[in-house]
């Protein structure tokens, strides 16, 4: 790990949060997914930092930040109020926000919800998209899109814990390869970073965020209509068997300010997959 990034710690919104920082000059803020941490950005904060100061926090639940014990607190406002919470701990008034995979979700939530503070956004992998009629376990059911499914597996507490902790190693390999399409792009030694720590912090708080979907439903009917007006981009990855890149159409109708790049031969794990690519311009911001 890079010696020049430093770690620190604030008291917010009823966590201590953990994050790391590098650089000087216009404040970006990473935010990471699932299953990850602030990490997933460690190929990325040395080159943003050389124009930005660079944050990247874990998200509660993950890593070095307090996993709060209630379900409900890991709802998208209590995550959309961690990230405005570090920009007031920091004394920022706006930022960039960039968001991958959990992360995307919640950087384009504080855009809608916090527009003052965002100055503009990027979602990694992640589209911003339209608000589904039902709730989001029942659509995932109706679709019948066997690559959705683990999100249901996740629901029942204490299943997916059970299911990792019997061969976490194992497990955590698999997901990084099913949607990378290979762990070629992780080393060994940046793999067993990822392993210890959710040895050390287990899984209920990050698996949590899943268990909150139909609660961030019934909470973002008010934001139903809205439009992100900052500036926008979106990053789509061509192999991403997920987030794929179809699922960004009509995009322009929620994010009229929105630019839009695809990169080839990438799965999920964009940062980490082709890190120069993101570094050359996508993760810096829209414009």
């Amino acid at each position: 790990m890079s010696e020049s990034w430093i770690h620190g710690y604030e008291m917010l919104n009823g966590v201590r949060l953990h994050f790391v920082r590098q650089g000087e000059g216009p404040p970006i803020l990473l935010i990471h997914g699932w299953p990850g941490f602030w990490y997933e950005w460690h190929l990325n904060i040395p080159v943003l930092a050389r124009q930005h100061t660079v944050i990247a926090p874990d998200l509660r639940g993950y890593g070095e930040t307090d996993k709060p014990a209630e379900l409900g607190a890991y709802d998208m406002e209590h995550l959309v109020g961690d990230l405005i919470g570090l920009l007031d701990a920091l004394a920022i008034e706006k930022a960039v926000i960039v968001g991958h995979d959990w992360g995307g979700v919640v950087v384009w939530s504080a855009a809608l919800m916090a527009p003052e503070r965002v100055e503009r956004v990027a979602g990694v992998n992640t589209p911003l998209l339209p608000r589904s009629a039902i709730p989001p376990t029942k659509a995932i059911e109706a679709s019948g899109d066997n690559r959705l499914q683990y999100m249901l597996f996740f629901q029942e507490p204490g299943r997916a814990e059970a299911f990792f902790e019997r061969d976490l190693e194992g497990t955590l390999r698999r997901f990084y390869a099913g949607a990378g399409g290979g762990t070629e792009y992780l080393s060994e030694d940046e793999f067993r970073v990822y392993v210890e720590a959710f040895r050390k912090g287990g899984l209920t708080g990050p698996l949590n965020f899943y268990r909150n979907i139909d609660r961030n439903w019934e909470q973002a009917a008010p934001l139903e209509g809205k439009q992100v007006l900052c500036p926008a981009l979106m990053v789509m990855a061509e192999k991403d068997p997920v987030l794929r890149p179809e699922l960004t159409a009509g995009m322009e109708a929620r994010a009229p300010d929105l630019r839009k790049e695809l990169v080839r031969d990438c799965g999920h794990w964009t940062q980490q997959e082709k890190p120069e690519e993101a570094n050359a311009g996508s993760c810096r911001g829209p414009r």
